[in-house]
């Protein structure tokens, strides 16, 4: 799945992932294949420009740690993320069960005639 599949749903996604706990951005690649199954392998060019969005919008903290040597920038949901994925689960069920209604076969309502 190409990252403009993703388009719209990408920063609810780096969000819950970071809800698990703070990571560095090649951890949160490696999250996302792992909880997609790999469909998600997104390329730092895509996941590094969204963790900044998401730092200047007040959504995640960001701070430089050192891993086995290696200087690594690690990050971490704020409160105002936690609001903010709240607030995308909850728009996501509600698109999800629109688009259903008609993407679903067994989920549109016979129109009448």
């Amino acid at each position: 799945m190409n990252a403009q599949a993703l388009h719209g749903h990408l920063d609810a996604l780096l969000l819950a992932v970071l809800e698990r706990g703070a990571q560095h951005g090649y951890a949160i690649i490696e999250a996302l294949r792992a909880r997609s199954d790999g469909r998600l392998d997104l390329p730092t060019g895509t996941v590094y420009p969204a963790l900044r969005r998401l730092e200047r919008a007040g959504y995640v903290a960001s701070d430089w740690s050192t891993v086995n040597g290696r200087e690594r920038r690690t990050y971490e949901l704020t409160d105002a993320g936690r609001r903010a994925l709240a607030d995308q689960r909850s728009g996501w069920r509600e698109f999800s069960a629109t688009v259903g209604r008609f993407l679903d076969p067994g989920g549109a309502p016979a129109t009448p005639r």
